[in-house]
């Protein structure tokens, strides 16, 4: 997603539950109930729509969203992204940083030498990593390269003003 959109993507619509057009809800929030915390919600970054109930249903979430009253309803809006406005995300102070915020920035050794940079960043179970896409003509012959997202092990600063993120890497990896 990106930055200019000003949406950012919490969730997703699941299958139809039931036939009075309830829904599944996928969360991506840290805590999956948190999903619920931002309103309104944006189908699709586009169509804006408001939580009539949910609820948790065994270890899933549930829910009724106003406008959507049947199972056909329920089902024409299945695998729709749950967006958001960025500016109803918490802040996270001068310490923390949203992984949207990394997307785009400059991403140099401590050496000084330019990796590339940062094309999206994902998590692997393990810990954080960025897609770094490398410049042309990059003197290791790289077209991208995967970075652990790792503070003081790999990543040494992230200057937001200045876009960049430092990092103690080998280039050539």
């Amino acid at each position: 997603m990106s930055l200019a959109s000003d949406k950012v993507i919490v969730g997703k619509i699941g299958a139809p539950y039931g036939v009075k057009g309830w829904v599944k809800i996928n969360s991506y929030t840290e805590k999956p109930e948190g999903i619920f915390d931002y309103t309104p919600w944006f189908l699709g970054e586009e169509k804006k729509c408001s939580i009539d109930q949910w609820r948790t249903h065994g270890k899933s979430l549930v829910a009724k969203i106003e406008g959507v009253d049947n199972r056909d309803d329920a089902e024409s809006i299945k695998n729709l992204d749950i967006c958001i406005n960025a500016s109803q995300l918490p802040d996270l102070g001068d310490d923390g940083i949203y992984w949207r915020e990394l997307t785009g920035m400059k991403v140099v050794t401590t050496q000084g030498y330019d990796l590339g940079v940062v094309k999206e960043v994902f998590n692997t179970g393990a810990n954080d990593v960025i897609h770094v896409k490398a410049n042309v003509g990059d003197a290791f012959g790289q077209k991208e390269r995967l970075v652990p997202f790792v503070f003081d092990e790999v990543v040494q600063e992230v200057d937001k003003e200045a876009k960049v993120i430092k990092v103690d890497w080998d280039p050539g990896f």
